[in-house]
């Protein structure tokens, strides 16, 4: 068995404090160290899974991370809802020099998150640190590509099941949702190059850039997380189209000021959006 990295053992020491605080029903470790992508820089984020009937006491939370943070100051230990309805909350703290993140998921949002998702029902809610917004199907990506690290009541057992293998309802429901997005937002923009309307031009052609990164993640059969770093991810998948990261970095790199170059922009995306129709009509 390989040893553990300096980042593994930060999550397993936090995880097993976490898991000691009532109410806390399993940890796991996400993100690119549960990906096996991670660097140096890469923060330590575990989910900490509960009900919703039964909350943790946030001052446990919050007496745990002041013990554990290498300046006994964390950053941030919030109360729930305090970062929205889907991260709902959490702490952001400093442990053995590593920047660690712990997110609340309620066991309840999450299971029915799963549910829908596995139905075709997909969804996308404004969050702030997402610019696109969080994608309720998230929540199935970390489970079935996270560690689990304390499960003593094997709550996500079963849940790793139902996210094993991609389910097509997902695929179909995110496919159609955001082929539509896609083209709905081109003809929304499509009078704005004119008016020289620069931030909405580049607003809008970022969310059509974000949609078909969706795109290609359900095609593949891949789990989407996270924004940073998706289009080049997207890139290197076998239904992508060719050059699909470089062709998104000349239009969102060069959006344009003049009503000239910001049309050329757009119409370049929409040549973009045709390709990876096609894709998917295959």
């Amino acid at each position: 068995m390989a040893a553990k990295s300096g980042t593994e053992k930060v999550a397993a020491k936090v995880a097993k404090k976490l898991i000691a605080i009532d109410g806390v029903l399993a940890v796991t470790l996400g993100g690119s160290t549960a990906r096996g992508a991670a660097d140096a820089a890469s923060d330590v984020d575990l989910g900490v899974y509960y009900r919703a009937e039964q909350k943790p006491n946030v001052e446990r939370f919050r007496e745990l991370a002041k013990e554990l943070d290498d300046d006994g100051a964390p950053l941030s230990v919030t109360g729930y809802g305090d970062w929205g309805s889907w991260i709902n909350g959490g702490a952001w703290l400093r442990i053995d020099g590593k920047r660690v993140d712990w997110l609340y998921r309620e066991l309840g949002h999450v299971v029915q998150a799963i549910t829908d998702s596995r139905a075709g029902r997909v969804g996308v809610d404004y969050q702030p640190g997402h610019p696109h917004g969080w994608s309720h199907h998230v929540y199935m990506g970390e489970i079935a590509e996270g560690d689990v690290l304390q499960d003593p009541q094997g709550v996500l057992k079963a849940m790793k099941g139902l996210a094993a293998d991609y389910p097509e309802g997902l695929r179909r429901g995110l496919v159609e949702r955001h082929l539509w997005e896609a083209s709905f937002t081109l003809e929304t923009v499509a009078k704005s190059p004119k008016r020289g309307d620069v931030a909405y031009v580049a607003g809008a052609l970022y969310r059509c850039t974000a949609a078909l990164v969706q795109v290609v993640y359900a095609l593949n059969g891949r789990y989407f997380l996270n924004e940073k770093g998706s289009v080049g991810a997207a890139s290197a998948m076998k239904l992508a189209p060719k050059g699909f990261e470089k062709r998104v970095e000349e239009i969102l790199g060069k959006v344009g000021t003049t009503p000239t170059q910001l049309t050329k922009s757009v119409e370049a995306l929409s040549e973009l959006v045709g390709v990876v129709r096609s894709l998917a009509s295959r």
